[in-house]
């Protein structure tokens, strides 16, 4: 457990260094947004699309993987859900709440530190995890608020919904890597170096920028706050790890996979939904605050455990 601790240690000493540079004012909120778009658009894009365009469909399309981790996944926002309801909170609040318990950082956290721990060949359990939370979590999210406000379901949902699908740089530079790899296209030298250069700046400036950001965030409502980091750190890799391992009973390496990207931080952009949508966004800001800190511990315990299966 100790060397897994130390193995992840540099990342989170990274997220911290960032976390510095906010407080101290030597990375403000815009050089902060600045920078998550860089990595966004342009690192993390490179990145995915050179894994990608190296693996073929078959290597990377594995249905059981993806009903583990969406069958598990589901039963944890459905305990989010309720309790939420029970405490008496609307559609909305409850949208934004039940994403915060299942949605990790897998695309600047998960996919750089999963792939030092596993070597490359997490890289295809990393991406279906990334797909699931991207299609169905967060059109789910879309779904439940704009319908919640409009009182019904109509086609500017879907259309909002689809637009959102086809603008997300890493959906897109997923399915073109893997257009790319069906044609069986080498990829240029010239265009392997630049891709290189390009993807080598996601990992460092993704981690950074997740300090930075969460200098900005305060803590607030606690005791929700605690409970939705529960369901994200504990209950969601418990749940997966049981769809896996019990239910769908897929090989312990892919298993171990998305257990460990289940166990992952609250991700930042249920922040940036929740403020797009003005719904408990400073809720959905404690939680990746108190999460993150804690994940520092439980990402590694649960990493340490996974690679015993």
């Amino acid at each position: 457990m100790l060397a897994i601790f130390l193995k992840t240690l540099p990342f989170f000493a990274i997220i911290g260094l960032g976390y510095m540079a906010g407080r101290r004012g030597f990375f403000n909120e815009e050089a902060t947004a600045y920078l998550t778009k860089f990595v966004f658009y342009f690192a993390l894009s490179a990145m995915l699309f050179k894994f990608s365009a190296n693996l073929s469909l078959g290597e990377v399309l594995d249905w059981q993987v993806i009903w583990a981790y969406l069958a598990g996944t589901m039963a944890v926002y459905i305990v989010a859900t309720v309790v939420c309801l029970l405490r008496g909170e609307d559609i909305p609040t409850t949208a934004v709440e039940s994403q915060c318990a299942v949605i990790g950082n897998v695309g600047f956290l998960g996919i750089p530190m999963l792939l030092l721990l596993f070597g490359e060949a997490s890289i295809g359990p990393n991406m279906l995890v990334l797909m699931v939370d991207l299609i169905v979590f967060s059109s789910l999210i879309v779904i439940l608020i704009t319908g919640a406000r409009d009182g019904r379901m109509s086609f500017g949902i879907l259309r909002t919904i689809g637009l959102g699908l086809l603008r997300n740089p890493m959906i897109v530079s997923i399915v073109l890597g893997l257009g790319w790899s069906a044609m069986e296209w080498p990829i240029p030298e010239v265009a392997n170096t630049f891709l290189d250069l390009l993807g080598s700046a996601a990992t460092p400036g993704a981690l950074f920028a997740i300090g930075a950001s969460l200098a900005g965030k305060s803590a607030e409502r606690l005791s929700v706050a605690g409970w939705i980091t529960f369901c994200k750190l504990v209950l969601h890799p418990a749940a997966v790890a049981i769809c896996a391992l019990m239910i769908f009973k897929i090989d312990a390496f892919s298993a171990g996979v998305i257990i460990a990207a289940a166990a992952l931080p609250v991700a930042g952009n249920v922040f940036m939904l929740a403020q797009h949508y003005g719904v408990a966004a400073q809720r959905a800001s404690t939680a990746i605050l108190i999460s993150t800190a804690i994940s520092i511990v439980t990402l590694s315990l649960v990493i340490g455990w996974v690679q015993m299966l």
